[in-house]
């Protein structure tokens, strides 16, 4: 049974969301270094107003419009220093008739309703400053010019008043939503649960380190496990061998233990394809998908968990994964879709009509090279910084002709 790209991906999307939606909650500091990208689980309100209090913009003088209304060039107005608001200070008074000296962040003096930056005070400068508790204030500061009510004061919870809505349920936590956050108060938060998916690759051909006559290393469990980490996923590794018997215990025990499992290899045509063998009679499906490189797919759905089958060779592998599970982890996570960027082509290539080809590609000089379609050229996959599509119905392109591209870091 045969495929398009678009019909694999709607399966998938039918047999992840209901996965997704069974994830449970936790509870973290949210300055944890694991609540990082994580995704809110409950909407969150605001403990406290940002800003907490009402607070000076400069540093400056704190002072009462009214006190200043007649000052000019002509006439300046000069106020004896009241006690300075330094930034952390208890609130204090401001005493009729005086000015205080205001740092940024500080509490605005109670009674001031404006705050005139110090470069527009008659000195430029500060004099001595003292803070209550430390001593009585002296000395005058002389303005030539009236300041509005208001000026340069940033009012309590003119952000966010308190009880207002932070982040809805399923917001990523970002560092300024983390920040949001810690600023309204809230100092424990509940995220959903990461994703459990457990990555199985098939093979006798593996090694696991010793290497003897026939075997390969195995990169794709390294490559897939590094690969689902970004996506905010826990991911154990296991390598079985080309065994039904024992692939369907493993894989029945797995499921008590994750989410997801994804299977690597044992799906094609071949006469030792282990993991068709052992979930076929589970209700297993498997077909070709009309794209190159990574045509055999399958999934299943287990009692407690889900399957997805990538073909075995490393470039098939990390491209199913790319085309058929990251959109949907980007979906989980909040995370935005890849823009695509256009980009000339620096040589004539050419593609299978009758497949949508997705072939690794070089951005050098703004152009783009396409590199050889093999599934098995893992080094040309490293070096690799682009995806370009190839649909259906085109078998040739030239030189110099515009291509959509996909941004590829991996």
């Amino acid at each position: 049974m045969s495929c398009t790209l678009e019909s694999h991906r709607t399966e998938l999307e039918e047999l992840l969301s209901p996965v997704f939606a069974c994830l449970d909650s936790e509870v973290l500091p949210v300055d944890s270094p694991e609540a990082s990208d994580r995704i809110l689980s409950e909407d969150q309100y605001a403990l406290l107003p940002i800003p907490a209090f009402t607070n000076s913009q400069m540093d400056g003088y704190a002072a009462r419009s009214a006190d200043l209304a007649t000052a000019s060039p002509n006439s300046p107005i000069s106020l004896p220093l009241g006690f300075t608001a330094a930034a952390g200070d208890r609130q204090i008074p401001l005493a009729e008739g005086t000015i205080s000296p205001v740092m940024t962040g500080a509490m605005i003096p109670l009674g001031a309703d404006t705050v005139i930056p110090i470069e527009e005070s008659g000195s430029g400068a500060f004099p001595e400053l003292v803070r209550a508790g430390f001593g009585t204030p002296s000395g005058h500061a002389e303005f030539s010019a009236p300041s509005a009510v208001g000026r340069f004061i940033r009012p309590a919870g003119v952000d966010l008043e308190t009880g207002a809505l932070v982040a809805k349920a399923g917001t990523r936590l970002t560092p300024t939503m983390i920040a949001a956050l810690v600023s309204s108060g809230l100092r424990e938060i509940p995220v959903r649960r990461a994703l459990k998916v457990a990555v199985c690759t098939t093979g006798d051909e593996l090694s696991d380190g010793q290497r003897s006559q026939g075997q390969i290393p195995d990169s794709n469990s390294p490559m897939l496990a590094a690969w689902l980490r970004r996506y905010q996923v826990q991911v154990r590794t296991l390598q079985l061998p080309d065994d039904p018997q024992r692939f369907a215990l493993a894989i029945d025990a797995l499921q008590e233990q994750v989410d997801l499992i994804v299977t690597v290899g044992g799906i094609s045509a071949g006469a030792y394809e282990v993991v068709r063998q052992a979930l076929s009679p589970l209700g297993g499906v498997f077909h070709h998908v009309a794209i190159q490189p990574g045509g055999p797919q399958g999934f299943a759905r287990l009692a407690k968990a889900a399957v997805l089958c990538f073909p075995g060779n490393p470039v098939s592998a990390l491209l199913s994964a790319e085309l058929f599970l990251a959109p949907l982890l980007r979906q989980l996570n909040a995370l935005p879709e890849p823009l695509p960027r256009h980009y000339p082509l620096a040589a004539d290539a050419s593609s299978p009509e009758h497949k949508h080809q997705v072939r690794r590609a070089l951005i050098r000089d703004g152009q783009v090279t396409i590199l050889d379609p093999g599934s098995h050229l893992v080094h040309d996959l490293a070096r690799a910084d682009a995806l370009v599509h190839i649909p259906v119905g085109v078998s040739q392109l030239a030189a110099g002709q515009s291509i959509e591209t996909w941004s590829m870091n991996v």
